[in-house]
């Protein structure tokens, strides 16, 4: 069975590139290898291709190479904070209509060109620093299309933002990801373990 992982840095995690099997070092790898131990006798082929600083538009870009060529049975997809990112950064936003159309047309392509099984992953944001907080005005909105598009594709949807969020409640938001936005190790096991039991709840693989 093969499983894509698409995204962003929170995917990439330092990946090698020039290698195939590399997975970086977050919960791409993580999933991988609590499948490999816990599942030994079961054949899984893990395949990161997330990219730092992605956007929806820039899988869009390389969605033929880097998604339909590969033919996976199961497409995880985790997007949409740069989307959001660009806009305080650097004045440079995706307009909500602009992610819902790219995502919903990268999504018509998987389903239509591939066999996949969809694994929508919900955006997510802690609010640390505190500017953070601001940046919920125009994540929120990205959030509601990923669940439309999830329930308009039946595909499995899984609520990161809410997640973290109650977590951050438990232990500091800074212990999930230090700067709001990249999980720290505890975050992606925290990401990794909750993709697995979705997944195997949903007999996806």
């Amino acid at each position: 069975m093969r499983i894509l992982f698409q995204g962003d840095s929170i995917t990439d995690t330092g990946r090698d590139r020039d290698s195939e099997g590399s997975l970086g070092a977050g919960y791409v790898n993580k999933v991988a290898e609590k499948l490999r131990v816990t599942y030994p006798s079961r054949t899984y082929e893990c395949l990161n291709k997330g990219i730092s600083g992605n956007r929806v538009i820039d899988l869009q870009g390389r969605w033929q190479e880097d998604c339909l060529d590969l033919m996976p049975d199961v497409l995880s997809i985790l997007i949409g904070v740069n989307d959001v990112w660009r806009k305080y950064d650097s004045n440079d936003p995706t307009h909500v209509e602009d992610f819902e159309n790219i995502y919903r047309d990268i999504l018509t392509q998987a389903q239509t060109k591939t066999q996949a099984k969809l694994i929508l992953l919900e955006p997510f944001l802690l609010h640390t620093p505190a500017d953070r907080a601001a940046w919920r005005e125009d994540l929120d909105p990205k959030r509601l299309v990923v669940k439309k598009l999830a329930e308009e594709f039946k595909a499995v949807y899984i609520e990161f933002d809410q997640i973290m969020t109650e977590k951050a409640l438990e232990k500091s938001p800074e212990y999930w990801a230090a700067d709001g936005v990249h999980p720290t190790d505890a975050g992606h096991d925290l990401i990794a373990d909750r993709w697995i039991e979705v997944a195997l709840e949903n007999h996806l693989i």
